[in-house]
């Protein structure tokens, strides 16, 4: 990092840091003075002094045109893009006047940092409050101020590393409010310059990824809910059959005081309660509107409660199918039906661990504030 750092030192500023140039040594012939010159000399010397003047006259009007002129990548605006904080802050603290740079386009590092998705540059740059008021103000040549890139979109490229386009478009909604809400409601400039707003930018920009969200949530309702209705359907026939029968004298269960006999109706009754309730979620998602703002949190909500019912109801159903069994391999297998019972419980076993990152995933993107970014480094 240090030596990464060091390299840095290649950019010279000027005062403003407007105008970084590497420090390009040439190799540089002395003229011995004391030397008397000859006729051709003086000649050949009075003609290069005057190409000299001249030369000398238009690298003075380059560099007045250069002076406001945006500069290449420098090392900070590529480490803000890639999202290698530690290289920024490492570069801010030994180069302060880096702050001031910006690429050809006129962004700079926290413009670049919002629109290429790096939420722990933005942080880094909030953490430093003598430089907000100067960066945080800056807008790029067309007038679009942090908040505008905040609320533009990546194209097909996915910053966010998340299943789902719906995730997709709930990081996107959490992002644009966690840049807003950094600063102060009149902080960011109103319009660019083609007249639009921030909310109108995120409105038109995110069309295509809300079609897709709410393709991707019908999918996985459609099928969770088909799963749900045949739990519902075995739960409820399983709830309404007494095992071992009735006495027709007392009008009491016969197994009635068998512990496995409680186990079978509770288990039966708590699969039929959550099947119902998982069905019901998945259905208010299909006939949900697909707003834009649907997908912060409703959408997510109902997705996760529909989740964690039908898996509930589905290890619910599997106790009540291993409880009823029971009865029927009590004399012969007595505890050695155990091991069969939980041997049927693992194919489902391997569905929900198979299933379990995108349900932390769901957790983890209701619960955060805050966007992450996830880097993950290949192995070859």
């Amino acid at each position: 990092m240090k030596e990464l750092v060091s390299q840095a030192s290649d950019w010279e500023y000027e005062e403003d840091g407007k105008m970084p140039n590497k420090d390009l040594k040439e190799d540089e012939s002395t003229i011995d003075t004391n030397m008397p010159p000859d006729e051709e000399s003086s000649a050949i010397t009075s003609e290069s002094s005057k190409g000299i003047i001249l030369h000398s006259n238009s690298l003075k009007k380059d560099e007045d045109k250069k002076a406001d002129e945006p500069i290449g990548d420098t090392p900070i605006l590529i480490a803000t893009r890639r999202g290698v904080v530690e290289m920024v802050k490492n570069i801010l603290d030994t180069f302060p006047v880096a702050v001031e740079d910006f690429d050809s386009n006129h962004k700079n590092i926290v413009l670049l940092s919002v629109e290429h998705r790096q939420p722990q540059v933005y942080k880094e740059m909030l953490e430093r409050k003598s430089m907000r008021e100067s960066v945080f103000a800056m807008v790029d040549k067309d007038g679009n101020s942090a908040l505008h890139l905040a609320a533009g979109s990546v194209g097909k490229s996915r910053p966010w590393v998340i299943p789902g386009t719906a995730l997709q478009m709930q990081w996107e909604i959490k992002w644009y409010k966690f840049v807003k809400n950094s600063m102060e409601p009149s902080f960011f400039q109103h319009y660019n310059n083609k007249g639009q707003t921030a909310k109108e930018i995120f409105t038109a920009s995110h069309e295509s990824l809300v079609k897709e969200g709410g393709k991707w949530l019908t999918n996985t309702s459609q099928s969770c809910s088909v799963v749900a209705a045949l739990i519902a359907t075995v739960a409820f026939a399983s709830a309404t059959t007494v095992p071992g029968g009735v006495d027709q004298t007392s009008g009491f269960p016969i197994l009635a005081g068998k512990p496995a006999f409680a186990v079978f109706a509770i288990s039966a009754l708590v699969a039929l309660c959550f099947s119902v309730t998982s069905l019901i979620m998945f259905l208010s998602v299909l006939t949900s509107r697909y707003q834009e703002m649907d997908f912060e949190r409703d959408l997510p909500v109902k997705l996760i409660l529909g989740l964690t019912t039908l898996f509930m109801s589905i290890a619910a159903m599997l106790v009540a199918f291993c409880a009823g069994h029971f009865f029927v391999m009590e004399d012969r297998l007595k505890y050695g039906a155990f091991p069969i019972y939980i041997a049927t419980c693992l194919p489902v076993t391997f569905f929900v661990a198979s299933q379990f990152p995108l349900y932390v995933d769901l957790v983890s993107a209701i619960i955060a504030d805050v966007p992450e970014r996830t880097y993950k480094s290949l192995t070859l």
